[in-house]
């Protein structure tokens, strides 16, 4: 007697990224594992008469997505605060939506739009203004986090933030002022972005139960896009465990949809051995299950050693005494056997950490401990040889997509060819796996990653990589599924749509494999199943998944824009938030708005779309 499912799809196009088995057409679930892969004869006989069927209808499913480099505890927090301008095609649509949401914010609130967006996305080519900003909104705080570069504050929030002339520089920092000496609202990393981060510190912050909410509102939008898993880098302004509170209250109540394995940040310059030590004794490597479990130390390891990726400032050098801050952690974390990672930009930095890794490898072998830099986007050739006799890895990050144009400015189109050079460390030997270092810097859009490593271009359009430097569109969702399980330390675990792995899959909008480059970012799921379950779906499936409370708190502007803008499938969205006819309820907050806004839509857009989906009226 075969093993019944709890669930089955049929009718798809499945790649599986197993090379036995690498597609099939049918898949059965049971207690949260593939049960059987295969073709329909194959997988039916797992039918029983409790076993849901689901009919495909020959669109492409494919391993859950992992991301290797997230800040989604920290994000999680803010995320109903924040205003998306993820995606958004235009200046004016983006300034629409933030007039729009300032007259629904009440005092003493701010709107804050914070990273995930640049400028050359926009085709204006061009930011807001402070006056325009001002214009938009006299009276609310108004912050605008622009890479790791800058932010835009409004004069009611340089009020808010007590900004005066006055006020110093702090080191690594401009607070620009004009000729009489007054702050002009725009602050500068140079290159040390923590003065706009601690400008954003001073802002409101949500109370405990709308922090969970926000949550499950981020993981929402992370399963839209078909992220089934993460790995969480820490960050600054990120303590543990107060700051993780949230997200342990939403394990141990099973409302996750994601799963979680976080690294500690140390947050105390001068006192990460502290920080190491203390933690070392407390959490256990691998404590969790497989939902949310702890995966060792970093990005951050020790503050001397952060060069930071402002590639609109001088490439910093790092201080002196860097070697021996670092080696003192490395090697309490290599003698308690904790993975690590560590934040790295420019060659020359990497060649200095792994003198320091070398050496406490000579005294104390890493055999076989999983460690890795992140980012490494001028990582040499010499350099990806020595990480591989250290066994270690890199953990790639679409932000070149987000500044390669400021690099070419500084560096030439000829630096820029292979930055980071990632097809020569998969043909070096090096363990590489691919994220997106959302949400302050790059979006949090998978397919915005993807889409960088098949095609080589910014998100302002922008050729990069020659051929050489780029993979093809298995080789990419491989880096991003598969490839990332050897930086959780889940290597078989999940990653591929194989008999015995998580049962964590995506049914996407379109083919992947078959549409045209351009289109690679408009991708969406359709359905996205996590430990055998419907976590979010749509169009045709949209019933199967299960609804989310409203976004708190109500003006929230999560409950009128939804998250990352993805042009077709949000104008569906605004249709069926604005209550038209032709719409359905909204299943992605599972609720109905009697107004939505239509502010991240151009005109040609909006009735471009609006015939494709047959819709004879104007519902805003």
């Amino acid at each position: 007697m075969p093993i019944l499912a709890d669930l089955i799809l049929y009718n798809a196009k499945v790649t599986t990224l197993d090379p036995v088995n690498p597609s099939a057409s049918a898949i059965a679930i049971a207690d949260g594992r593939f049960l059987a892969v295969g073709s329909e004869d194959d997988v039916l006989v797992h039918r029983g008469e409790n076993t849901k069927l689901v009919d495909c209808n020959r669109r492409r499913l494919i391993p859950g997505l992992i991301d290797s480099h997230i800040h989604v505890i920290r994000g999680g927090l803010n995320f109903n605060m924040e205003l998306r301008w993820d995606g958004v095609p235009s200046l004016s649509d983006a300034m629409a939506m933030l007039r729009e949401q300032v007259a629904r914010t009440p005092a003493p609130q701010w709107v804050r739009v914070i990273g995930g967006f640049n400028e050359y996305q926009f085709a204006e080519k061009r930011l807001p203004t402070i006056e325009e900003l001002n214009a938009a909104a006299p009276d609310t705080p108004v912050f605008i986090l622009h890479l790791y570069d800058r932010a835009l504050l409004n004069g009611a929030a340089l009020r808010a933030v007590g900004y005066d002339r006055t006020t110093p520089n702090p080191p690594g920092g401009l607070i620009l002022k004009d000729s009489r000496g007054e702050p002009t609202g725009l602050l500068l990393a140079e290159p040390n972005a923590m003065l706009l981060y601690s400008a954003l510190a001073k802002g409101p912050k949500l109370p405990y139960e709308y922090q969970v909410n926000s949550t499950r509102h981020f993981m929402r939008d992370l399963n839209r896009l078909g992220v089934t898993s993460v790995i969480d880098a820490g960050g600054g302004f990120q303590n543990y465990p107060d700051d993780y509170q949230v997200i342990e209250d939403l394990h141990k109540s099973g409302e996750m949809t994601l799963r979680i394995a976080y690294n500690l940040f140390t947050q105390r310059p001068k006192e990460e051995l502290s920080d190491f030590a203390g933690w070392t004794k407390s959490v256990k490597v691998g404590q969790g299950d497989d939902f949310y479990r702890h995966n060792g130390a970093g990005e951050m390891l020790v503050f001397s050693a952060a060069d930071f990726e402002d590639f609109r400032q001088p490439q910093p050098t790092l201080a002196p005494g860097m070697e021996d801050e670092l080696e003192q952690v490395v090697r309490l974390l290599v003698e308690h056997r904790w993975p690590f990672r560590l934040h790295a930009t420019y060659d020359e930095s990497i060649s200095r950490m792994l003198d320091v890794f070398e050496k406490v490898n000579q005294d104390i072998p890493f055999d076989g401990l999983h460690w890795f830099f992140d980012h490494a986007e001028t990582v040499s050739d010499k350099n990806i040889n020595r990480i591989a006799k250290l066994g270690g890895g890199i953990a790639i990050q679409h932000r070149m997509a987000y500044q390669g144009e400021y690099f070419v400015q500084r560096y030439g189109a000829e630096a820029v060819k292979r930055t980071p050079p990632f097809k020569r460390m998969i043909e070096m030997g090096v363990q590489v796996g691919a994220g997106t270092d959302a949400t302050r810097v790059a979006s949090y859009d998978p397919w915005t990653a993807l889409y960088w490593l098949s095609t080589g271009k910014t998100v302002g359009g922008m050729s990069m990589y020659p051929g050489e430097n780029l993979v093809d569109r298995e080789t990419a969702l491989r880096l991003y599924t598969q490839g990332n399980t050897w930086f959780s330390n889940e290597e078989g675990l999940k990653g591929q749509i194989k008999v015995g792995q998580y049962a964590d899959a995506v049914l996407l909008s379109d083919d992947f494999f078959a549409i045209p480059d351009e289109e690679i970012r408009n991708l969406v799921s359709v359905m996205t199943i996590v430990a055998g379950k419907v976590v979010y779906s749509d169009d045709e499936f949209s019933l199967m998944s299960p609804k989310l409370p409203p976004a708190m708190p109500d003006w929230s502007p999560a409950n009128y824009y939804q998250g990352y803008f993805k042009p077709t499938h949000n104008v569906q969205h605004a249709m069926a938030h604005a209550g038209c006819g032709c719409g359905t309820e909204c299943n992605v907050h599972g609720h109905s708005h009697a107004r939505a806004s239509s502010a991240a839509i151009s005109d040609d857009q909006q009735n471009g779309f609006w015939g494709a989906l047959g819709c004879s009226c104007w519902a805003f």
